[in-house]
């Protein structure tokens, strides 16, 4: 079991290693993106389904309370499954179309939507995708490596962040990193401390 425990260590150090050359420039210009929508007074809609759900929660959770120090909220919202909403929408949607009447109701121009597919076959998020294109909303999409339906999707101002994996756990334990790098990049940006 120990031996397994240092393989997964050591697998997740390579794909990270990896992503630090492939990604560094993509994430940087995700935070622009972001701090963009935030200073024209707009705000950031993230989505996700199964696990994650969670990681849309934990972007939108370091923007609206902190991510490192105190600082003034940052609109952001997470498409919601949760209680009675999340309720009525799966009983009454096609599981497709689950996040359609809530973003039809908030995205507005100038939003940005951060969606998360790290196996690029999540109906739902990829319907969410289409939807703010149509809308000329940008787009930041957190993939994994098989990510062809959702390159399908996004338009020529959208941007995605592929991170190099396959495996479900390794690829969402990047997307945690890349939430951090964001938030803590947007923070240091706009809230820059003495």
């Amino acid at each position: 079991m120990l031996q397994k425990v240092k393989d997964i260590y050591s697998e997740s150090i390579q794909i990270q290693i990896s992503a630090s050359s492939l990604l560094s420039e993509n994430i940087a210009t995700a935070t622009q993106m972001v701090m963009q929508c935030l200073l024209s007074g707009h705000k950031v809609i993230a989505c996700g389904v199964a696990r994650s759900y969670a990681n849309a929660q934990f972007l939108v959770s370091n923007l609206l309370n902190r991510y490192d120090f105190e600082r003034p909220s940052l609109p952001s919202v997470n498409l919601n499954l949760e209680s009675a909403v999340g309720s009525s929408l799966v009983f009454d949607q096609p599981i497709d179309q689950l996040y359609q009447h809530q973003f039809n109701a908030i995205a507005k121009p100038g939003d940005l939507l951060i969606a998360f597919a790290p196996l690029g076959t999540e109906k739902a998020v990829l319907n969410t995708i289409a939807n703010a294109v149509n809308k000329e909303i940008q787009v930041i999409a957190l993939t994994g490596a098989n990510n062809d339906a959702i390159q399908g999707v996004l338009a020529e101002a959208d941007l995605e962040i592929s991170i190099p994996a396959t495996k479900e756990a390794r690829i969402l334990e990047n997307h945690l990193f890349v939430i951090n790098a964001l938030c803590e990049l947007v923070d240091s940006t706009l809230f820059p401390r003495a």
